[in-house]
């Protein structure tokens, strides 16, 4: 059985390669050499019927060459003896037809007992209607005895009438054996040439496959760490280049789609790192309150009572942070909004007191239009709106800050911004502004402010209204964050 299935497995090896360069060759060979079967059978079937036909020619040539009387003379002296009978064609059989239809053998081995196919009667009467130059009529019959025979049928006339038809019939061996070498030679040219095809074509496929070689050599030695390699594309062959075109746009894709992969793995892992830290402050804080209290601070009321207000804004902390997170993972995955005709001017003026709170002892100046009517979210807009004033009320000195809140009309958007007279945001840290958890505050103070999610949400819910944010910023002069809300119809 492990012999068989060797055997059925080497057999298909070799009839069906796996190497490209081994299936263009046997292709090529199998299409050469398939047509020169097709070849070979038209030259010999045309050159068979051109031997008949030349053979023909020359047996209608000779009956020619006789006058019509001696062949009448000829036909009267067969009757009186076959002693008298003439031998015009060796190796052939002649019958004399004449004007009645009688047939009488003329020459052969022996006149008297030799025979002669029947004349076909299509023939015999295409024949008769032949002039002197016309074609020979001829056609080839299987006689049992002679084997193949080749007939031909020829009119003799004399000057004054019709005489009758002469039939001549010769055997083909010899043209067959002629035919036959002629077909050995062929099939050894053939042979001879699909070998000096094979010895031709196997440098041929190998040159031309050279730039496909090139290729895998370079496609493999690419991993993950290389990328940004490309293949040439200007091999001088159109196939072989649209393919490298088309693998360099796939390797492009593959190195963004990696490096988008990178990115997003770094920021998961500092989305992580940074959520923890978060949550680990203020767990710390409670806990050691918690420890504290278990020592016996609990029977001192004011110790208890200070411990209990610290437990507190810890856990605020901390119900605030998973609140933000829960709405970031929302919006990531499956955001709602819930778009209306609203007024944001009127929104913002909605906000004021609330906002002169946050602010304190800074100064807050508003610049709303009568009406900016647009399709909004009202409250994730002032949700937008509270965490960039959180934001400017936290970078702002607490009695000589301003914060400025403007709503500007444009060609095709309208344009929220809060500004503030603060510190400013060194340029190196404005690409990373609405990063999450990013903080310019290294050291992350709680008196820096929060855990770093309020941009982040606002850019996210601007993006969700079709819109962005913008950021202007020079240190000790304070910062610009313009929030762009498209106008829709």
């Amino acid at each position: 059985m492990s012999a068989l299935h060797t055997s059925t497995k080497w057999a298909r090896r070799v009839l069906l390669p796996n190497s490209l360069r081994a299936q263009l060759l046997s292709r090529m060979l199998l299409i050469v050499a398939g047509l020169l079967i097709v070849i070979g059978l038209f030259q010999y079937v045309f050159m068979e019927r051109f031997m008949f036909q030349n053979k023909a020619s020359s047996i209608q040539r000779q009956i020619q060459s006789v006058p019509g009387e001696v062949w009448e003379r000829v036909n009267v002296t067969v009757r009186r003896g076959p002693a008298q009978a003439f031998l015009f064609f060796p190796a052939s059989a002649v019958a004399f037809i004449n004007a009645e239809g009688s047939t009488t053998v003329v020459s052969g081995v022996n006149p008297s007992t030799e025979t002669v196919p029947e004349p076909d009667p299509d023939k015999l009467a295409e024949a008769k209607l032949q002039t002197r130059n016309a074609k020979p009529v001829f056609y080839v019959v299987k006689d049992p005895d002679k084997g193949e025979q080749l007939v031909v049928l020829q009119a003799v006339r004399s000057f004054t009438r019709d005489i009758g038809v002469v039939q001549v019939s010769t055997s083909t061996k010899t043209m067959k054996t002629e035919l036959n070498r002629q077909l050995l030679l062929f099939i050894g040219l053939s042979t001879l040439a699909l070998l000096a095809g094979m010895l031709t074509f196997l440098p041929a496929i190998r040159r031309t496959l050279v730039p496909l070689s090139r290729m895998v050599q370079t496609v493999e030695q690419i991993d993950s760490g290389k990328l940004n390699e490309r293949l040439a594309e200007n091999h001088g062959q159109r196939e072989i280049d649209r393919l490298s075109h088309s693998f360099n746009r796939m390797l492009e894709r593959l190195e963004t789609s990696f490096l988008a992969e990178q990115e997003a793995k770094e920021q998961m892992r500092r989305f992580v790192a940074d959520a923890s830290h978060e949550l680990r402050t203020p767990l710390t804080s409670i806990h050691g309150f918690v420890e504290v209290l278990l020592r016996g601070a609990a029977s001192d009321p004011a110790q208890l009572e200070i411990a209990l207000k610290s437990m507190y804004g810890e856990s605020k902390r901390i119900n605030k942070l998973v609140h933000d997170l829960l709405l970031l993972a929302r919006l990531d995955r499956a955001p709602q909004i819930r778009l209306a005709h609203s007024d944001l001017s009127q929104i913002v003026r909605e906000m004021e007191p609330q906002l002169r709170l946050l602010a304190d002892d800074r100064q807050v100046e508003l610049g709303l239009p009568p009406s900016t009517p647009l399709m909004l979210d009202a409250d994730k807009i002032k949700q937008v709106v509270l965490n960039l004033f959180q934001n400017a009320v936290q970078h702002t000195d607490a009695k000589n800050g301003i914060i400025r809140i403007k709503i500007a009309r444009m060609e095709d958007h309208v344009e929220l911004s809060v500004a503030d007279n603060g510190v400013g945001i060194p340029e190196s840290h404005i690409p990373h502004l609405f990063e999450r958890f990013y903080r310019i505050d290294t050291s992350r103070a709680r008196s820096s402010g929060g855990a770093g999610l309020g941009l982040s949400i606002s850019l996210a819910i601007a993006l969700l209204h079709g819109g962005s944010i913008l950021v202007d910023s020079r240190l000790g002069e304070g910062s610009v964050f313009r929030v762009l809300l498209p106008m829709q119809a």
